[in-house]
């Protein structure tokens, strides 16, 4: 009882340490991070690959209805945290967690139908040309996986996406079990590397050069919650890859409440498909949040299913600024508020309880992943 009272309290209000007097920096917050451990693992059988991939997933779920929502018990998100595990030669399993509360040491660790269109009045985002742009940070992070979607690099050998673009909520996509991730690279006609080609404002033409992934995990309350209200909350996954991509990677941080972010904004680059070829950029205010989502209407179109939603703040640890991704953009939702119907895009927040599973999925050791 006492670890679910603890629990529930970190659910409901994981406490950021702020600076107590006014700053004029925007700063990453400190959290105390739980520890999430696997307890057991059980082979199952291979899955069939015969769900549709899709690009984008929607809810009619919105805020009010998330926020009305019971907390979940200590049991229902062991469940939702525990994850299956999908390998390249096919073969699957599902591993259950454990969740514990380590008090400090002293260290400092602390349902209807939508047109394909996301767009909100002025279409306000940028296609990203030109590979000064595109093969520098924070540009060069974005990557399109072979199903359609939008990934992002967050650390040597994985990408952070959604989960719909690997699992329907019932079954895994066809191509899962082939799944690759593309990188762009800029293409000349003769050959070269282009090491010294002359910088042109033309747009230079670019290539996806691909690598395979290893390994796929998919928390389980994506797969429970069927891409329902529960589904919504889980909506992400992490990719490890079959070899290093050795470009610059962006940390995951927890996300920090929205009153908190720079302008109260959000960013995020991806792959929309009404723009093939292009990375689309974009930046927009946050309208509202729960504790899983944050709700938004940055424009987008599907092929952004995926792409890392990030700010950037200052550390004052390492007294720099420095980027982080805070979310992972999921898809549209229309909402009835009050008769009236509104729609909104979403991201999947990372919460503390997410950043210790996704942290210890990239690390795998959660003594590196203590802090948010």
């Amino acid at each position: 009882m006492a670890a679910l009272s603890t629990l529930i309290l970190l659910l409901c209000a994981a406490k950021d340490v702020m600076p107590s007097s006014p700053h004029w920096k925007p700063t990453w917050p400190s959290y105390r991070v739980p520890v999430i451990l696997p307890q057991s693992t059980l082979n199952l059988d291979k899955p069939q690959f015969d769900a549709e991939a899709r690009l984008e997933v929607v809810s009619p779920c919105g805020p009010a209805c998330h926020k009305s929502s019971p907390l979940p018990t200590y049991e229902e998100v062991k469940n939702y945290l525990s994850y299956e595990t999908l390998y390249a030669n096919g073969s699957l399993t599902e591993t259950e967690v454990g969740i514990y509360i380590l008090s400090s040491s002293g260290d400092g660790s602390q349902g209807r139908s939508r047109t394909k269109r996301q767009i909100y009045g002025y279409d306000s985002r940028f296609s990203i040309f030109g590979k000064d742009f595109l093969l520098n940070y924070p540009f060069s992070t974005s990557v399109k996986l072979s199903t359609g979607c939008t990934g992002t690099l967050v650390a040597e050998k994985h990408v952070l996406t959604a989960a719909h673009c690997i699992h329907d909520g019932k079954s895994y996509v066809k191509g899962a079990q082939k799944l690759r991730v593309g990188f762009l690279k800029p293409k000349y006609k003769d050959g070269s590397k282009g090491s010294n080609i002359t910088n042109s404002a033309m747009p230079e033409k670019m290539k996806f050069q691909w690598i395979r992934v290893k390994r796929t995990h998919v928390p389980k309350g994506w797969i429970k919650g069927n891409a329902n209200d529960i589904g919504m909350d889980y909506d992400y996954a992490l990719l490890e890859l079959k070899k290093p991509h050795k470009r610059k990677f962006m940390k995951i941080g927890v996300s920090p409440p929205a009153r908190h972010l720079p302008g109260g904004r959000i960013h995020f680059s991806g792959y929309d498909n009404d723009r093939p070829g292009n990375l689309v950029y974009r930046f927009c205010d946050v309208k509202d949040e729960t504790y899983d989502l944050l709700y938004q209407q940055c424009d987008a179109q599907p092929g952004a299913s995926g792409s890392g939603v990030y700010v950037r703040m200052w550390k004052r640890q390492n007294h720099k600024w420095e980027r982080k991704i805070i979310g992972i953009f999921s898809g549209h939702q229309w909402v009835d508020m009050n008769g009236t119907p509104q729609d909104f895009n979403v991201a999947v927040r990372i919460t503390p309880l997410k950043y210790a599973q996704i942290c210890y999925w990239i690390k795998g050791n959660y003594l590196d992943c203590r802090e948010g």
